[in-house]
């Protein structure tokens, strides 16, 4: 039946539906559900690989407000499944935004739903978990809601899915330019001394001028590359990306790779986020599922070894299980959210990883060290 003047529907796996208004494309996507509590950077989090196979549930209210420029993309693509927003999007307020949010969504075939509770269903994510949910934009407001219930029970989840073998790239590339300067960038790239290899699971563009600006020569490699492939290149340093999917999936082509890096060289990792739970299962240690994951841009971590507290941005929906770290493993760092594990480091070994997001700047820049860390390390 026609809804009035409500154009998207969402329905939830054990049956729950919410309707709102439609923006963006039309059409139905099915996912995972997930909320952010985010309060700026909505671009740079619908084009985050990591959140390939999820909608985000925006907690913020004001999201579109800005626009959309064209520097702000965290990669190519549009890798989240939908958005769920409190408000419509308003005009774009920014003299940076070349196109609205609605606009760029329909360009991207992402589907959107605004005016809806999302207080309410952020509560009902932190109670239940996150849910597999089906989203329809529909501008004639007609729903099959019977059968976009059923989509949602029949989606297959997260869980043993290997998903940076979507996202990674194809072929080799190089990566050169630095992080953004004001009024230009400021990094001199005739000072690039370390070569480093990025390995592709989803990785973000920021992570990657990082790196170029803390004097890193960077070749970023696809997922698949076996560990011939990458010591041909003979770098100094190895950084394991971002990226989206259950690490344990992920893990059946590249934990070989990284032992048999790890076995046959000493050279300096540095894990970010999937690429710290690849380094992890390397080590020995074991993933979990979370219950909601972790979300956001204010999200406290504690540096076990200073005793400082970082303001850090996530993104991630399984964890390294502190309790299987083998013995020559050491945590670093860990969530105030909920005790989980965000660091670790290989005892003797220029090896370390974090669950975070260093390369992002949620209000502070509190763990942009962490890159200085490894051009450190390559250093010696």
């Amino acid at each position: 039946m026609p809804k009035s003047d409500l154009t998207a529907c969402l329905a939830f796996e054990d049956g729950t539906v919410f309707y709102g208004h439609g923006f963006g494309a039309q059409g139905d996507v099915v996912a995972e559900l997930c909320f952010n509590t985010a309060m700026t950077g909505y671009q740079e989090i619908i084009t985050d690989p990591s959140y390939t196979g999820q909608i985000v549930c925006f907690t913020f209210p004001h999201v579109g407000n800005v626009g959309i420029a064209d520097d702000d993309s965290e990669s190519k693509m549009s890798l989240s499944a939908g958005l769920v927003v409190r408000w419509n999007p308003t005009e774009a307020s920014n003299w940076r935004a070349k196109t609205k949010l609605s606009e760029w969504l329909v360009k991207r075939g992402l589907i959107a739903i605004g005016n809806i509770d999302t207080r309410c269903i952020t509560r009902f994510i932190r109670d239940n978990g996150s849910p597999h949910v089906a989203l329809t934009h529909n501008k004639h407001g007609y729903f099959n809601e019977a059968k976009l219930i059923q989509k949602a029970r029949n989606f297959k989840g997260l869980k043993n899915s290997d998903l940076a073998g979507e996202v990674t790239c194809q072929k080799s590339y190089k990566w050169e330019e630095p992080l953004w300067g004001w009024p230009k960038n400021d990094v001199d790239s005739r000072k690039k001394k370390h070569k480093v290899v990025a390995l592709d699971y989803g990785v973000k563009e920021n992570i990657l001028r990082s790196l170029v600006s803390v004097g890193c020569n960077v070749t970023v490699l696809p997922a698949t590359s076996e560990a011939k492939d990458i010591l041909a290149l003979k770098p100094d340093g190895v950084l394991l990306s971002n990226g989206p999917g259950d690490p344990k999936a992920t893990g059946t082509y590249v934990v070989p790779t990284i032992r048999e890096i790890l076995s046959k060289t000493n050279i300096p990792i540095f894990g970010i986020c999937l690429g710290h739970q690849m380094l992890a299962l390397a080590l020995g240690a074991k993933t979990v599922k979370m219950k909601y994951g972790h979300h956001g841009a204010n999200h406290p971590v504690k540096n076990l070894e200073t005793g400082r507290v970082e303001i850090t941005s996530m993104n991630h929906g399984f964890s390294v299980d502190s309790k299987s770290l083998p013995d020559n493993v050491l945590e670093t760092h860990t969530s105030l959210f909920d005790g989980s594990n965000c660091g670790l480091k290989q005892k003797g070994k220029p090896i370390f990883s974090v669950q975070f997001h260093p390369e992002a700047s949620p209000g502070p820049q509190d763990s942009h060290y962490l890159f200085k860390r490894f051009a450190k390390m390559m250093s010696i």
